[in-house]
This record gives C-alpha cells, sequence and structure tokens, in this order.
C-alpha cells in the first residue's frame, strides 16, 4: 500500500481516487467524503436511533446537536465523513489523532497513531454485513498515511458485536480501560496485520471468482 505524507487527513478523503473502493463481496460501491455543515439534519435524526443511542448518547436537540457537530468540524485532530454505498450516504466515521484526543492518556501512543468511529445510521443497512467491509475501506484510506503505522479502537465494552467486528478488522484486544463517558475496551492494530488480512480477502475473493 503506498504511503501518502499528508499531515491533514482530511485530504485524505477529499481525494476521490484514494477514498473510493469497489466492495468486491456485494458488488457494491463504497466511497468516503468529508462531513459539511449540510450534513447536520441527517446526522442528527441517525443519532436518535435506538441502536446509535446507547453507545453515541447525542439524542440531544437539533441545535445542541448542531454546535456540537460545528465544534468537531472546527477541531483539526478530528476528520469527520460520511460512508456511502453507491452514492448514498448511509454510515459516519470519524478519524482522530489518537495521541491528542483523550485516549492518549490510557496507553502509550504514538504521534502518527489514528483512532476511529462509526456508526450505521438507517436501520435498513442494519444486518447485511456492511460493518467489516465498511471499517476494512475506511481504514485503508488511514494507513494511506505512511507514518501510521497503528490504529486504535475504543468501543464501549457493552458492544459485544462492534468489538467482534474490530476483532474481524485486525485489532486485537488490549485491556478495559474507563473514559470519561464509557466503560470500553483498548483494541490496537497494527499496519502489518491489517495488511496481511486485507490481501488474504482480496486472494480469498480472486479464488472463489
Amino acid at each position: 500500500m503506498p504511503g501518502v505524507m499528508m499531515r491533514n487527513v482530511k485530504q485524505l478523503f477529499e481525494a476521490p481516487h484514494l477514498a473510493r473502493f469497489e466492495d468486491q463481496a456485494s458488488g457494491r460501491t463504497i466511497s468516503f467524503r468529508p462531513v459539511t455543515e449540510g450534513d447536520v439534519l441527517l446526522l442528527h435524526a441517525w443519532h436518535q436511533e435506538p441502536h446509535v443511542v446507547p453507545f453515541w448518547q447525542l439524542n440531544i436537540p437539533l441545535d445542541a446537536y448542531r454546535a456540537h457537530l460545528d465544534r468537531f468540524l472546527a477541531d483539526s485532530h478530528h476528520t469527520l465523513c460520511m460512508g456511502e454505498l453507491n452514492g448514498v450516504p448511509m454510515s459516519y466515521f470519524e478519524s482522530y489523532w489518537a495521541a491528542q484526543d483523550v485516549i492518549g492518556r490510557y496507553y502509550e501512543a504514538e504521534e502518527a497513531d489514528q483512532g476511529i468511529h462509526l456508526l450505521i445510521g438507517p436501520p435498513d443497512y442494519l444486518g447485511q454485513g456492511l460493518a467489516q467491509p465498511l471499517l476494512m475501506a475506511l481504514m485503508r484510506v488511514q494507513f494511506l498515511h505512511e507514518g501510521t503505522k497503528r490504529i486504535v479502537a475504543e468501543p464501549d465494552i457493552r458492544n459485544a458485536k462492534m468489538r467482534h467486528i474490530f476483532e474481524k478488522c485486525g485489532f486485537r484486544f488490549q485491556r478495559e480501560v474507563q473514559l470519561p463517558d464509557k466503560r470500553a475496551a483498548l483494541m490496537l492494530c497494527e499496519r502489518e496485520t491489517f495488511e496481511t488480512l486485507d490481501q488474504v480477502g482480496k486472494e480469498a475473493y480472486s479464488d472463489e471468482a
């Protein structure tokens, strides 16, 4: 995987040729684009969904959510992006620099470690096995930054389904940590682990085809 020297990872998501993938299993196109203020109504609606509320805790009035989104969009250590299937927005991702985030206090974070948060918004997209290919695609973009050697995740310890998805994408459980807003599973994925797993997946599909 070629490295790209971009400290501002948002540039990666703004480059269509870097943030666009064909999901070989489903035949659909996965793409990412930066969140804009115009996404606020859609994102607010997703954060009111029953499958999202327990883990994101952002079921707040629209004005409060708009202020929250504006703060995150102005925060240089976060990159917010929409995940799309065949051009239709259906998921939300946060990519962040772990050393500048609260999680950086709970392990020996390196400067170029990236972190990740994600959700699938519309309930119609649940139960279709989409979380794993979406997460793998997003990680391909993150690892395009050649300084990044690992990605950190900290899903809610209660969210066994999401922890399982992270494990399938190469993350390994480190330990439980008490963050300010949740009890979390600290998980890390090394670049070498991801690239091996990604290559095996591509070869397996090629053999089946």
